[in-house]
């Protein structure tokens, strides 16, 4: 992980700015993802953090503020650049977001099929399904559906799914929401392997804060829309600040 101010972001997101109405959601919010690190956001419920990773992957509009991947600039992006830099990123959609009516296989297919173009992919996918299901220990749920799997197994598919075009960036949209202790263990231990193996620069939204503690190299806290307080789990625990204090009361 390289965290050094010469060294510039894969993703940065300056000044950005939301509001529903007169409610403001984000009022300035400023955050730095380097190469190879595990970057945590938590806030609260309803403080902003699934609006930021709405922005941030466009499928809400900013009001204003910057977001920069890989040193481009989304907002001048035509469709086809954008659909080609987002090859480059992994989601991991809060709630896994597996399609229902589609095969294990063919949830994986899916982003294969969006960007064959841009990738220029060959027909047989199965090898790539195959590897991203043996990522996460599920080679045999190739042809199950989605409903035939427990909780922490769509999970895990979903993950396999954010995997499959081995992008350098992974989201992690609140990952351990709705599993018990165990599968959520699980879980975190794998978005660590995968860290490890492909030295992926994750993005990390929760307010699970073991989930906090056991997966960042470095955490922001959001508070009033802005990047309230920033540091290593640690040091933010070490607070005396009544605002940080409240993320780590049990």
């Amino acid at each position: 992980m390289r965290t050094s101010k010469n060294i510039s972001p894969i993703l940065e997101i300056r000044d950005l700015k939301k509001s529903f109405g007169d409610k403001d959601v984000l009022n300035g919010f400023n955050l730095k993802l380097f190469e190879g690190e595990n970057l945590v956001v938590m806030g609260k419920s309803g403080s902003g953090k699934s609006v930021m990773v709405k922005c941030l992957v466009g499928l809400i509009q900013a009001d204003s503020g910057i977001i920069r991947i890989k040193e481009q600039d989304i907002e001048v992006l035509g469709r086809a650049e954008l659909d080609l830099l987002r090859t480059h990123i992994g989601f991991l959609f809060q709630g896994s977001a597996l399609y229902d009516s589609m095969t294990v296989r063919e949830n994986l297919e899916f982003p294969l099929r969006r960007h064959k173009k841009q990738l220029k992919m060959e027909e047989d996918t199965e090898s790539l399904v195959l590897e991203a299901l043996k990522n996460v220990g599920l080679e045999h749920t190739l042809d199950s559906m989605p409903s035939e799997l427990s909780g922490g197994m769509q999970r895990r598919v979903a993950l396999a799914r954010a995997l499959i075009l081995k992008p350098e960036i992974i989201l992690y949209d609140e990952p351990t929401t709705g599993l018990d202790p165990i599968t959520s263990k699980e879980i975190i231990q794998l978005m660590r392997n995968i860290q490890e193996t492909y030295n992926t620069s994750s993005l990390i939204i929760t307010h699970d804060v073991d989930c906090a503690r056991v997966i960042s190299n470095r955490m922001i806290l959001l508070v009033d829309g802005i990047n309230y307080a920033e540091g290593s789990f640690e040091e933010l625990a070490k607070s005396q600040d009544p605002k940080v204090q409240a993320f780590f009361k049990t």
